[in-house]
């Protein structure tokens, strides 16, 4: 089984030495960063990121490390956006795609991410973005406090040595990363959507909504699963926009169903099963670095 695995906006490959699903261990997996993310460095590029580059350079990447066979794509939120670009555009490198609290664009419908709103506010965006980023990731204190954010239940117990451990070296490799260069990142995912093109996706997706995910709305997470020709959907009650750390043994359950017996069934589109409700990857570190 070969997986690559790619993280959600200001996280680290090192975000999945603690979450990955159990199953990918088995396999041969890489964990990929999301651009102006270290170790990818933009070298300084403020308005020439583009669509064809990014999606060039991980294609790239699989190419390299998996001698150009295909792989499933997991990716969480921004990593799920990246996941479907390139299922789109280069579908001969995906055999399947896994989401979790993933979007199909820039900008939601009803709702704008705050890192898109802030770098949009004329002359002080880019250096506000730069410093709210930096004062985030200052101590460890902040950046759990940032992270808690995402987690509908604070009480679920997910932290554990381990994860507190993995979270920190997250922070560490977000301390090498340039801000401006992911604010570069983010002004071009603001800019940019694939929802027109999900009906072309042609491969089988597994999608993990948090049916209380407060950073990208479930509604949009469902509206996108109804776009994909071969979406399965499973909505996780009292989660929020981390299932692999809130809800850890069911999405375990889910992911290694999904890959070893494929589709639920091959006569429907859809299963919804609700529980109630450089520009170059060189340095793409391997699962667990």
């Amino acid at each position: 089984m070969k997986t690559v695995l790619i993280h959600g906006m200001v996280m680290s490959p090192a975000f999945w030495s603690c979450f990955a699903p159990g199953i990918v261990r088995e396999g041969r997996a890489a964990a990929y960063p999301l651009p102006g993310h270290n170790p990818w460095k933009l070298d300084g590029v403020s308005g020439g990121l583009t669509t064809d580059a990014i999606v060039n350079a991980y294609a790239e990447a699989i190419e390299r490390d998996f001698e150009g066979e295909p792989v499933t794509l997991i990716g969480h939120s921004t990593g799920g956006f990246i996941s479907l670009l390139l299922a789109r555009h280069r579908p001969d490198l995906v055999s399947n795609v896994i989401l979790m609290g993933a979007f199909a664009c820039g900008r939601f419908e009803g709702q704008e991410r705050l890192a898109s709103r802030i770098l949009r506010l004329p002359l002080l965006g880019r250096h506000l973005f730069v410093r709210l980023f930096t004062r985030w990731i200052a101590t460890r204190e902040t950046f759990r406090g940032g992270s808690l954010q995402c987690v509908f239940d604070k009480t679920a117990g997910w932290e554990t040595e381990e994860t507190i451990a993995g979270m920190e070296q997250v922070r560490e490799h977000l301390l090498k990363s340039q801000a401006a260069e992911i604010a570069a990142f983010v002004s071009w995912m603001s800019q940019t959507s694939v929802v027109d093109d999900l009906p072309l996706i042609d491969v089988p997706v597994l999608n993990i909504i948090g049916g209380r995910d407060a950073i990208v709305p479930p509604l949009h997470q469902i509206h996108l699963s109804g776009k994909l020709p071969r979406a399965h959907t499973i909505i996780l009650d009292k989660v929020g926009h981390l299932p692999m750390a809130e809800a850890r043994d069911k999405v375990d359950q889910l992911i290694a169903t999904f890959l070893l017996f494929g589709p639920l069934t091959a006569n429907r589109k859809k299963i919804l099963t609700k529980e109630a409700l450089s520009g170059s990857l060189r340095n793409a570190l391997p699962l667990g670095a």
